[in-house]
Parts: C-alpha cells; structure tokens; sequence
C-alpha cells in the first residue's frame, strides 16, 4: 500500500507489521519516501498487547497478516485457524485502546465468501453477501478457506461489540509485479499452476484473480473514502484452467506451459464475481492479460520460467 500503480500515488505514514529478518524488509527501506516516514515494529500475532506500540498515534490501521498454507498441513488450528483468528483479535484490542484512530481496514478474501454448498455454475455471480461456510470448509478440508471465514466473523463481531469502523476487502489470488526478493505464496501458486498444471486455491476448475495493484489501491479507497462501508470483493476474472493456458499461451508462445493444461476443460465454465461495489470505491481492474505479463516477467528474471 506504500506504493500503488506501477509507483503513482502515495505512501502513507503508518507503522508496519513486526518483521524477524531484516533482509526480507530491505525493499520497503528503498520505497519513495520510506526513510522519512516508515517505521518497523517487531510484533508478534499471537501475542496480546503485542500491536499496541504499532497502533499508538495512527488514524487507520490496516491489518493484512494471516498464514497462507495450502499444502502439507499437520495441525490446521495450530498453523492456520489459531494465528488467524487471534492474530485479527489481537489487532483490534490493540485498536481500541487508541482514540484517534477512526477506521481498520482487515484483509480478508475471497475464500470467505464463496466456499459453500450454494451451487456455483455458469450463470451464477457471487457478491459481498455471499459467506463460507465453516462446516463445509471443514468437511473439503479447506484449511486456508476456514482460517480466513473464523478470522472475519470473529472481527465483523468484535468490532460490533466494540463500534469499529471496520472495512473488509476480499481479494481472490493475488498476482502481478512484486518488489519482495522471495516469491510469496500467490507467485508459487502461479508458479505451480504454469509448470505443474495444478492449483491449491481453485474452485469449481477455475482460478479468482487479481492485480496486486488494485488490491492496494482498494485498501487505500477503503480507508480515505467516507462512505465506504462493509465488504468488497476484489476479483478481475473468473477464469477457468483452459481460458488462463490460451492467454497465457498467446502472451507467450514459446513459454514452456505444461502441455495438460486445462486442456480437458474446454467448454467449462466458472461462476463470476461481482465487481459492482468495488467500481464504486473506485476500483478500474487491470486486464488480466498485463496482470499475467507482469508475474511472468518476473518468474522469467528469477530464471523460474524459460
């Protein structure tokens, strides 16, 4: 949120989350106006009281940590339900303690909409009234899905009880340009989706994405527009296996695709997702195809792609 459209906009004075190496911080130290107005405080998620010194004195708080975990998960409530739910709690107690601060933005996802037995063929179009279902979470063993639906109940309660002005935003997988040096989750996603024709985060045989650039730009709107108000799903395109290989492909025709890509789904379908209340806070997507450029220009600089 520091920097947004490829660098035009702003970057606010704010407290960031706690970090433990320095060298995965190094890029946020480069940013445009960094040196006078970041500041990096060490927290911790699971710990109460941890976030009070990051919160003291800001007007906004934006809380975007969460575990991401897909695969190899041995203890869901220990690696992903616990420091998601409690990690958003421990924000907010931090967050009332602190007068001046006038609204919390909670990066959610998508994943605590859409994951519910309602049937989700072709004609179907998901919006903000759409919630998971933990039950069924459980039951298809979707951890991640779980985690990010108890973590926004729990702060959509919370900050009832305790009259926060909270904003949601509900992105689907995140892709475009990074300036982290390590790829983060949604890059190894999309990395194992080009080369290994498998997604851990699809549903129904299809991908929900996003511009990492609209995202931050949401989670800005949220905060600065005074009207906003409740949830807002944040996805550019519902796009099945099929559909992503022949963009993908035309971008790039001599990239090394795994051949079984999407290639027995040609006729399937995806359910869509509103993107009505995000155009009116302001959000224009990005085409997915300068979105796909993007994250593939930079899997093909780390030599990730050839």
């Amino acid at each position: 949120m520091g920097r947004r459209e490829g660098g035009i906009g702003r970057f606010q004075e704010r407290k960031g989350k706690g970090y433990g190496d320095p060298a995965k911080v190094e890029h946020l130290k480069e940013l445009e106006g960094a040196k006078e107005r970041l500041q990096l405080i060490q927290a911790n998620l699971v710990e109460e009281g941890s976030f009070d010194a990051a919160v003291d004195g800001c007007d906004g708080v934006f809380h975007t940590a969460s575990p991401v975990v897909f695969d190899n998960i041995n203890d869901p409530q220990v690696e992903l339900i616990q420091p998601a739910v409690s990690g958003t709690l421990n924000v907010l107690r931090s967050c009332i303690k602190v007068p001046s601060i006038k609204r919390v933005v909670l990066t959610s996802s998508i994943a605590a909409v859409f994951s519910n037995r309602n049937a989700k063929a072709s004609d179907v179009v998901i919006d903000e009234s759409w919630y998971s279902d933990p039950t069924f979470c459980k039951e298809i063993e979707q951890w991640y899905f779980l985690s990010k639906t108890l973590a926004e109940e729990a702060a959509w309660k919370f900050a009832e009880q305790y009259d926060i002005d909270l904003v949601v935003m509900n992105p689907g997988l995140v892709i475009g340009p990074c300036l982290q040096p390590t790829l983060n989750v949604s890059f190894n996603i999309f990395l194992d989706f080009i080369t290994q024709g498998k997604c851990s985060c699809s549903i129904e045989g299809g991908c929900v994405l996003v511009d990492i650039r609209d995202v931050a730009y949401a989670h800005v709107l949220g905060f600065e527009n005074p009207s906003t108000k409740g949830r807002y799903c944040l996805v550019a395109e519902t796009l099945t296996f099929f559909d992503t290989s022949n963009i993908l492909r035309d971008l790039y025709p001599t990239l090394d695709l795994v051949k079984r890509l999407g290639e027995n789904q040609p006729t399937l379908k995806c359910f869509q997702v509103s993107k009505e209340k995000a155009k009116s806070l302001g959000i224009n997507f990005m085409p997915m195809d300068q979105s796909f450029k993007d994250t593939v220009e930079i899997l093909k600089e780390r030599n990730l792609l050839v």
